[in-house]
């Protein structure tokens, strides 16, 4: 049950029109698709459900954005979404 909690609370916030969970606002970042548009629920979803590929290749996935040039992570290539700062 909590799994299911925590996957909705993060694709419908990140979804919704503030583009980010409460954690992403306090930063000042939201998550977008490639051309800057909100994300579709979908596509949330996606990006949230290839977070595990990171965990499972020991967290290698979310170092990856320290190469990219566009500050990608794994979930976010294979999304095609950006977290941005504003």
């Amino acid at each position: 049950m909590q799994i299911v909690l925590v996957f909705l609370y993060c694709v419908l916030q990140e979804s919704s029109v503030h583009q980010a969970t409460i954690g992403k606002r306090v930063f000042n970042l939201r998550v977008t698709d490639l051309p800057g548009n909100r994300l579709s629920f979908r596509r949330a979803s996606v990006r949230h459900l290839s977070k595990f590929l990171s965990w499972i290749i020991l967290l290698a996935g979310f170092f990856m954005m320290l190469w990219s040039t566009k500050r990608q992570a794994l979930h976010d290539r294979i999304a095609g979404t950006l977290v941005l700062k504003g």
